[in-house]
């Protein structure tokens, strides 16, 4: 999320007592599924707000390893005091490594937090290119490793292409961490939370807009299909389609938060919402998908 809109969060936390007064209304918004839908809800967890609040990825090695969530509450003080204040949507390639992108409130870059299998942490710093925005919402790392997507906030028409950070060999933690493609949208996409590959050409994406103008709904999941795999060396095409609208579900009125996404080849598709006012406290929830 942006810093305004991480203000707010730190202000729903901060003044709870003001918020109890909120309305509580049943809210269930729903727009119909286009014939292009094949996710279908199957369950929820609730969703912690301090620490399960940005993003979500499954990890498959080691094995039985326990989903990780990122949130205020997961950033470590040793990096929070060097001005690394937000994090976003991570993501754990098949072999094991998990990466957790960050942003801050000025500068020049943005930086991915590499946790390899054996538990050491790396971090690679990517100094923005011309042009670039400064948010650095989520990450996706491709089903070979050596590329990895992330995005920027805002109405967009592209998705930035790096090598992975720790998994490809022209990576390391003392270079600069270079975007190297772009994979140009045919059409615009608003305020992408997460993104996570489905298959070597295919993502699926949580959307936070609040408009609804470029779908005909608001907070949409998207599907954007790769001209091809990425390989870091040429643009690639994305064509995109918004699926069906994310559940939005809560027992307060008001502005509802998509968050990050995970695409769990062995189970399915998990979707973060945050719920408005008082109860992104009680009943902000991880929402469970299956295909089909």
């Amino acid at each position: 999320m942006p810093a305004p809109t991480r203000q707010r969060c730190h202000a729903v936390l901060a003044g709870l007592v003001t918020l109890a007064t909120a309305a509580v209304v049943s809210l269930g918004v729903s727009a119909p599924a286009s014939a292009a839908d094949s996710w279908t809800e199957t369950g929820s967890d609730r969703a912690d707000p301090l620490t399960e609040s940005q993003g979500l990825t499954s990890v498959e090695v080691p094995a039985n390893s326990p989903n990780h969530y990122t949130g205020i509450g997961t950033i470590p003080v040793s990096v929070s005091v060097r001005g690394w204040n937000h994090v976003g949507d991570p993501d754990a390639s098949y072999d094991g490594y998990f990466i957790e992108p960050y942003q801050r409130d000025s500068g020049n870059s943005k930086m991915f937090r590499v946790q390899a299998p054996g538990g050491t942490w790396s971090e690679y710093v990517h100094t923005l290119s011309a042009g670039e925005a400064l948010n650095n919402s989520w990450d996706a790392i491709s089903p070979d490793g050596q590329w990895m997507l992330a995005g920027e906030w805002g109405t967009m028409n592209r998705l930035l292409v790096f090598p992975t950070p720790g998994l490809n060999p022209a990576t390391s933690p003392s270079a600069n961490l270079p975007q190297a493609s772009t994979v140009r949208l045919d059409h615009p996409v608003r305020d992408i939370q997460g993104c996570d590959f489905s298959g070597p050409t295919s993502l699926l994406c949580s959307s936070d807009d609040p408009d609804g103008a470029l779908f005909g709904m608001t907070k949409p999941l998207v599907q954007v299909d790769l001209s091809a795999a990425p390989n870091g060396t040429a643009d690639v095409t994305g064509h995109v389609t918004a699926l069906r609208q994310l559940p939005l579900r809560s027992s307060c009125s008001g502005s509802f938060e998509a968050e990050g996404i995970d695409y769990d080849r062995r189970t399915g598709m998990r979707v973060i919402v945050m719920s408005p006012g008082f109860c992104v406290l009680t009943d902000s929830k991880t929402y469970k998908f299956s295909r089909g």
